[in-house]
């Protein structure tokens, strides 16, 4: 009945950061960007990627793209991710395929009730009984979806480049953010480091990021956690991927 979320790296710019690097050094550079690739060394590339990043001069960095494969999330997540405006989506279609199978996302808060539980299961039952009763009466799939409940799974391909990748950790990787596009947005920042590690070194939310919160109003556990300062970074990222 319930699948867990899967996050692949298809394809990403190759060596990322010397590209990003090059062409921010090109900008005062009388050489080219092809002849700093191969003459920047390691340390200078790093060098350079860390402060553009801190200084925030960020436009080089959209050199950078990378293109995710999600799959096992719901539609109530793909509404939110596809809200981010600067990348590129290709998501199953339920006009032109059919609901063969029962795959739904079941928010924690529900899952750890018996009872809330129960509903939701029988809901969904209902609803796909009904979905398979619509096709059965030569209605098109594109309009018996019309039942079908927002936690169906489902998959996606993402494409962003490294600044909007910047933009949306800093959104969704926050306590704030709902659980599920949370969890989703820590998978991925958790492999385009291994990509791009001084890149995506300090990505995350504001208050981890910058130690900034936007959300001053908003009462977070994270920041008690930052306050009392007993947590690594690691144990607070582990807590904002794992806690609903």
């Amino acid at each position: 009945m319930v699948m867990g979320m899967k996050v692949e790296l298809l394809r990403y710019t190759a060596d990322p950061e010397r590209l990003i690097a090059a062409a921010a050094k090109s900008c005062a550079s009388k050489r080219t960007t092809t002849e700093l690739l191969e003459r920047l060394s390691d340390e200078k590339v790093s060098e350079i990627v860390r402060d553009v990043v801190d200084m925030g001069h960020l436009s080089v960095i959209e050199h950078a793209y990378f293109t995710f494969s999600i799959d096992g999330i719901s539609r109530v997540t793909t509404h939110q991710l596809v809200r981010h405006r600067i990348a590129s989506y290709s998501q199953q279609s339920q006009r032109y395929v059919t609901l063969d199978e029962e795959n739904f996302v079941i928010p924690p808060t529900i899952e750890k009730k018996e009872k809330a539980k129960n509903l939701y299961l029988e809901f969904v039952r209902k609803a796909k009984e009904a979905y398979e009763k619509l096709l059965e009466m030569g209605i098109p799939p594109e309009d018996a979806r019309y039942v079908v409940p927002q936690g169906i799974t489902t998959h996606i391909t993402v494409t962003m480049n490294a600044r909007e990748l910047l933009h949306f950790f800093r959104l969704r990787c926050c306590y704030k953010s709902q659980w599920e596009i949370r969890k989703l947005a820590w998978k991925m920042l958790k492999i385009v480091r291994e990509i791009a590690p001084v890149l995506f070194h300090n990505a995350g939310p504001s208050c981890l990021s910058n130690g900034r919160c936007p959300e001053k109003k908003f009462p977070c556990p994270v920041k008690k956690l930052l306050e009392r300062g007993k947590k690594s970074r690691e144990e607070i990222e582990d807590f904002l991927e794992n806690t609903p």
